[in-house]
């Protein structure tokens, strides 16, 4: 019997088993290495003849339940946790791609992802193609013979800029390509990323999946969708693993080699944090469109960015792709960054931090954080701008949101109504 995503959510993919002494949730085994019954046993283990537990740097029962869990969440063939969310991103490309091999991408990613791709990863000859993801001519115009992936992200931090997943699948998949979605803000509760042709996705955990920023983490899905042996990279591996042939490669290389690995601790807390999933993100959507709609009301407020508005670009087609809710991130301009600034020093609930999909709602101003080493046409160019704030909303009550932001817009006034005087 087919269950609901909040029941598989606490139960897990084999509903009333038990952990040992019958505990309710997976134990934490917080520890390195496991013994074996005989030397044979062993060397099947490491040979990967044998399933088994050997080192905590490549597998350990407390993250494999997890990774079952999520797997069973998204309705992917298998999941690997890794430390983080750029530990996700980093595995699959490195998994994927090689000297010489290029990923078609769009300025309009996370700060950290652009300076993964363009600072750490292109000096080892990866070149990196950039693209418009709004046109899916443009992305099928930047493959060629020697692209590896395809990659984007669901919705865009902080441009709020939402693809059409189904026509840049469409796209690469004629070309032999995979595609890559980073669905961090979106989770399996909200995107259906196999429905839509996507073939790997990578999410940080650390955001709605923890509970509420409990712990780092991230998740790597393979929806089984792609025929590896397309991929150069892991013809081989497809040869000797057939659909398996990322995750071996992964799991048996890239991920074991960088070190890549999720702590125990880390995955139990993730692993309660999916229980509530459902529950959280569904009050952080609803937060986010109730406090986009009242900013957009506000003269103070120059624009607001969020695909659940029915002013945004992307509203039809966001609400097409995540039909459960439309995001927990919206962005908003004021007159500059002193404005900006202003706001968020006035805010007195609304906490002034990085990170998103906290229980806590969250504001920053990226152009001074996260992307802050880069330069003004930089910036300009992956659609980042002095004059906007990031808003990541959380569970709390939205009229108490929304008194805070009222002291934020107060304060803003004066800062106006001093530059007219």
């Amino acid at each position: 019997m087919s269950r609901g995503f909040a029941t598989l959510a606490v139960h897990g993919p084999v509903p009333g088993r038990a952990g040992q002494e019958g505990t309710l949730r997976p134990p934490v085994y917080d520890n390195a290495a496991f013994a074996f019954a005989s030397a044979a046993d062993m060397q099947a283990a490491f040979e990967g003849r044998l399933a088994a537990h050997a080192y905590s740097r490549v597998s350990n029962p407390t993250v494999q339940a997890f990774e079952e869990r999520v797997a069973a969440l998204a309705g992917a063939r298998g999941a690997l946790a890794v430390a983080s969310g750029m530990a996700a991103i980093a595995n699959v490309v490195l998994a994927l791609g090689e000297s010489g091999a290029n990923v078609v991408t769009t300025r309009h990613v996370f700060g950290n992802t652009a300076s993964l791709f363009a600072q750490t990863l292109a000096p080892w000859g990866l070149e990196v193609r950039f693209a418009d993801f709004t046109a899916p001519e443009a992305v099928a115009a930047a493959i060629d013979g020697r692209t590896c992936a395809v990659f984007f992200e669901t919705i865009t931090n902080p441009q709020m800029e939402v693809a059409d997943a189904r026509a840049i699948a469409s796209a690469a998949h004629a070309r032999g390509v995979p595609v890559v979605a980073d669905g961090t803000a979106t989770t399996p509760y909200l995107f259906d990323a196999k429905t839509f042709g996507i073939d790997v996705e990578v999410i940080s955990s650390t955001k709605y999946m923890s509970g509420g920023a409990t712990s780092i983490g991230g998740v790597i899905l393979d929806y089984g969708s792609f025929d590896w042996s397309r991929s150069p990279r892991l013809a081989e591996s497809a040869r000797r693993f057939g659909p398996h042939a990322l995750l071996f490669a992964l799991r048996r290389e890239v991920y074991r080699n960088l070190g890549a690995c999720l702590a125990p601790h880390a995955a139990f807390l993730q692993t309660l944090g999916l229980e509530t999933l459902a529950l959280r993100v569904g009050a952080s959507c609803a937060n986010a469109r109730s406090l986009a709609n009242w900013l957009e009301g506000r003269p103070e407020v120059l624009r607001v960015n969020y695909p659940g508005l029915a002013s945004s670009a992307f509203h039809a087609l966001a609400r097409a792709q995540f039909p459960r809710g439309t995001g927990g991130i919206l962005t908003f301009d004021l007159g500059g960054k002193a404005e900006a600034f202003a706001f968020m020093d006035a805010l007195t609930l609304i906490r002034r931090a990085t990170n998103v999909h906290d229980n806590k709602t969250l504001i920053i101003h990226p152009a001074s954080t996260i992307f802050c080493d880069y330069g003004p046409e930089e910036r300009l160019a992956m659609g980042v701008s002095d004059a906007t704030l990031r808003l990541s909303t959380g569970i709390e009550d939205g009229p108490d949101l929304i008194a805070d932001l009222e002291r934020g817009l107060a304060a803003v006034a004066a800062v106006r109504l001093g530059g007219a005087a």
